[in-house]
């Protein structure tokens, strides 16, 4: 028996009138329909397009206009979960991620005076800003890939008067810096990104100058070595790798594991903020809902916002159900590296 045909039965049977029984088939198909849409991807990793879509979501200010400054989930205390995350400002939590960032890798204006900075996919350099006003004799680079972004962080830093923070084009994976250039390396949801995570690592604790910080944010996927991943936990996987131009991610594990066997750095401070930063997804979907305006007068772009929605509750649930993890790490350099 078709879908179809079986509602259709099981709406006459509890008598419910031809037009009624009509709408309701209507309505499960079109549900059916539009969900069947959604679960398709439609923005798989390629040759260009991380930057390409960076580009046109820089280009096109909904995320900007929701997200703020900072493309990068927020950072929820357990009494604000316990209160009711929508009762926090959801800009507010970008901030105080950030500051929780810095405190995990041990950066504070009383450490860190007249240091380089190097801010690893700086987006349109939020953190790259904030960090430059919180250590004003710092110097601080951001890189990303999307030229759009380096435009943006570039006026933005012009209109806060924050001369210390500079942006430019560049591919992380072959950094045109010296090595030993940077005190810090600040790298926050760049990793999610790159096609390759040893040449990501390597390149970031090269550019680290001897006795340097870095510390680093990025989702990253259960370990499946532990647990192998089931058939819904690769359909999942594939699905959040294709809707969001995202090669693959790794476990944190894997990601110490790389840190490790550089040679080049201390002991490495591993972290799973999922609880801290989870509230994020569904309180980015909210913030639309409450306020429209970011979107409403752009109506080539509803469905593109409607795909980020659904692609946001499906990141809620895969971390909320362990599949995905939130890999925090701090590491010094060796002083002889």
């Amino acid at each position: 028996m078709s879908l179809t045909s079986g509602i259709v039965k099981a709406v006459q049977k509890a008598g419910t009138p031809t037009v009624a029984a009509a709408a309701a088939v209507a309505a499960v198909v079109g549900t059916v329909g539009v969900k069947a849409v959604l679960d398709r991807p439609s923005r798989m990793y390629g040759d260009g397009t991380v930057a390409r879509e960076y580009d046109a979501w820089t280009q096109d200010g909904i995320l900007e206009y929701y997200w703020g400054e900072h493309i990068h989930l927020g950072y929820y205390t357990k009494e604000e979960m316990e209160a009711g995350y929508k009762k926090k400002n959801f800009i507010q939590a970008k901030y105080d991620f950030v500051d929780e960032m810095m405190k995990l890798g041990g950066i504070s204006p009383d450490t860190d005076k007249s240091v380089k900075v190097l801010d690893v996919g700086c987006g349109v350099g939020g953190t790259s800003r904030y960090l430059a006003k919180k250590l004003p004799d710092a110097d601080v680079t951001g890189i990303t890939l999307s030229p759009n972004q380096v435009q943006r962080a570039t006026e933005l830093a012009k209109e806060q008067d924050v001369p210390n923070a500079k942006f430019t084009v560049m591919n992380a994976l072959e950094m045109e810096y010296a090595d030993n250039t940077f005190d810090i390396v600040w790298a926050c949801e760049s990793g999610e990104h790159m096609p390759d995570k040893a040449a990501y690592i390597n390149e970031m604790m090269r550019v680290l100058k001897p006795g340097g910080k870095f510390v680093m944010a990025t989702w990253c996927q259960r370990d499946d070595r532990e647990v192998p991943l089931d058939d819904r936990d690769k359909r999942d996987l594939k699905f959040l790798y294709e809707e969001w131009t995202h090669p693959y991610f790794i476990s944190i594990e894997k990601y110490k594991e790389i840190i490790d066997e550089t040679g080049l750095m201390n002991g490495v401070t591993t972290a799973d903020w999922v609880d801290e930063t989870i509230a994020s997804w569904r309180h980015s979907v909210w913030v639309g809902i409450y306020d429209p305006r970011g979107f409403i007068f752009k109506p080539t772009k509803y469905l593109k916002c409607v795909r980020d929605g659904y692609c946001l509750e499906r990141m809620h649930r895969a971390f909320d159900r362990g599949l995905m993890q939130y890999g925090m790490f701090a590491v010094t350099k060796k002083m002889d590296a």
